[in-house]
């Protein structure tokens, strides 16, 4: 008999980057491996806050889809409507997380009466998405695991998006309750499992994001993939590509670009979408930048070869979150041996990670000197050995395969 897993979560496949691409590959790896998946979800939305054009008309109402996976197996998504924020702020996410467990929570309900699942895998964030591990657990004597992409509370209150303390402690304590219930947690890096290990009191299972090598992996020839993508085969590219959204503080790589524009050869790269992309436009044309190219997310088939396109990755956050939230974006530059210039604070999980295995350029979080500082030396200074760690920490340590096979041994069959 095939043990049935369910996992819950508003981020999932088709969505290209984040939370949502871990979760259907995921997903799908387990269907492949010949488990019964069910996939309770929202509409793509991510990282455009817009309900993808494919799901657009569906998005006020229930789906259920069957998806025939090419590599074997099948799994049911179940879609459940959701408020999405074209612009998200703090009251407005909490909207968002509050109809997604409304909607789940019906879906859940209706499956339990039918279903019996083996493991519930609930995705955080939302932190409360734990609440209905715990009703599965309950009603259909599941295992129930809890993994923690990002540490929302803690990221809501030190971005100052909810500065209730009262709401603040309230919200732990119920985050808690889903601790003391869960059966195993989980989460991306060691630094955020030592974090949650004081909050919880029980260990902490590492279950990092991984990386295909297959197809993320290192191409020699970039000035042939430059003028495919419309560049100069000697412009020098630094890239950033993922979600455009304010807790990056992107804007420090407009400034570093008006520090480099007497270089015409230096061409900085935006490529991606989110809700702070027109206002960082609107400041380039401020800035009157003439070496900041905007693209849109790029396709799959053509990812590998865009981001070998690049000299330089940019992986860019503020202060605040850089303590907390793992990029997923350096899995794909690690895995195809990027020069990656990271601003992450000392003492900081990124930082400790980077420094260990010698694979990045760290520069100080929300420092416009140390950043321009640091390009200077990704630009000028001969930085191959850390390109050639990046990959080798990718292989050793990102190969989805080794990662799911620990976590089908640790929590599935466990």
């Amino acid at each position: 008999m095939k043990k049935r897993i369910l996992l819950i979560g508003y981020n999932f496949s088709p969505e290209p980057t984040g939370i949502g691409k871990y979760s259907g590959e995921m997903m799908a790896w387990l269907a492949k491996n010949n488990y019964q998946c069910d996939v309770i979800t929202a509409y793509p939305y991510y990282p455009q806050w817009k309900v993808d054009a494919a799901y657009y008309n569906n998005r006020y109402s229930f789906k259920t889809e069957t998806v025939t996976l090419p590599s074997g197996g099948t799994m049911h998504v179940h879609r459940c409507p959701m408020y999405v924020p074209s612009v998200p702020s703090g009251l407005k996410r909490m909207l968002l997380d509050m109809s997604f467990s409304l909607t789940a929570s019906l879906k859940l309900i209706q499956l339990l009466i039918t279903k019996k699942f083996d493991t519930v895998i609930t995705v955080a964030p939302s932190f409360q998405f734990g609440l209905l591990g715990i009703v599965c657990k309950k009603i259909s004597k599941a295992k129930f695991a809890y993994h923690i992409q990002d540490l929302q509370i803690e990221a809501a209150r030190d971005l100052n998006m909810i500065r209730s303390k009262g709401v603040i402690d309230t919200l732990f304590k119920v985050e808690k309750y889903i601790f003391n219930q869960a059966d195993y947690i989980s989460s991306i890096s060691e630094d955020m499992i030592k974090k949650i290990e004081a909050k919880a009191q029980k260990e902490v299972l590492l279950f990092p994001n991984w990386t295909d090598n297959s197809l993320f992996f290192p191409i020699d020839n970039k000035t042939g993939l430059k003028e495919q993508f419309g560049f100069n085969p000697n412009d020098t590219i630094v890239l950033y590509s993922g979600a455009i959204g304010e807790k990056q503080g992107l804007e420090y790589i407009l400034h570093a670009a008006k520090s480099f524009e007497n270089r015409a050869s230096v061409k900085f790269v935006i490529c991606g979408s989110g809700p702070y992309k027109e206002k960082l436009q609107n400041m380039a044309a401020g800035l009157q930048l003439k070496n900041v190219v905007f693209l849109p997310l790029q396709p799959f088939e053509k990812f590998n070869q865009f981001l070998n396109m690049a000299d330089i990755h940019l992986v860019i956050q503020k202060g605040t979150a850089g303590d907390l939230v793992m990029p997923s974006k350096l899995t794909t530059i690690l895995a195809v041996g990027g020069l990656a210039v990271v601003t992450a604070n000392e003492g900081s999980g990124l930082y400790s990670l980077l420094s260990k295995y010698n694979m990045g350029l760290l520069v100080e979080a929300e420092n416009q000197q140390a950043l321009n500082e640091g390009l200077r030396k990704a630009i000028d200074e001969d930085n191959q050995r850390l390109t050639k760690n990046a990959r080798t920490y990718a292989e050793n340590y990102l190969s989805i395969e080794k990662i799911m096979r620990t976590f089908e041994s640790t929590v599935i069959n466990s």
